[in-house]
């Protein structure tokens, strides 16, 4: 994972990614859960969380490269936030034990939610 600034420009895989596996991994209370934090279109987006940010136009604010480091690991852009780190392993504390030493989200997972992300538009919510 080479970071670059403020992003992480290559693909974590190298391979084709599918936003809608990633809206139903980013959906998910078992797998990404990020609707328990932001505000993401969906038909009961009145029920997600407000803590983080709305990803309502995210793709209008920060490029895949940009996205994909916040996903991986959003502390690398801000120490402070209390967003979970979905990709980095290294450094944390207070791991559950099923998670220790691994991700909580593979790199396949990682690049269909970015692929998802990426198509969220502040025109219409998608492209």
């Amino acid at each position: 994972m080479r970071i670059e600034g403020d992003a992480i420009m290559r693909s974590l895989t190298g391979k084709p990614a599918d936003a809608a596996r990633g809206r139903a991994i980013a959906l998910s209370r078992e797998r990404g859960n990020c609707a328990i934090c932001h505000v993401i279109p969906a038909p009961d987006e009145g029920l997600h969380g407000n803590v983080g940010p709305s990803l309502k136009g995210i793709a209008d604010r920060l490029s895949e490269g940009q996205i994909r480091l916040r996903v991986a690991d959003q502390r690398r852009v801000n120490p402070r936030s209390i967003m979970p780190s979905y990709y980095r392993v290294d450094g944390l504390k207070r791991v559950a034990a099923a998670y220790a030493g691994k991700p909580a989200l593979t790199a396949d997972e990682i690049e269909d939610i970015v692929a998802f992300l990426a198509t969220l538009r502040q025109d219409n919510g998608t492209r």
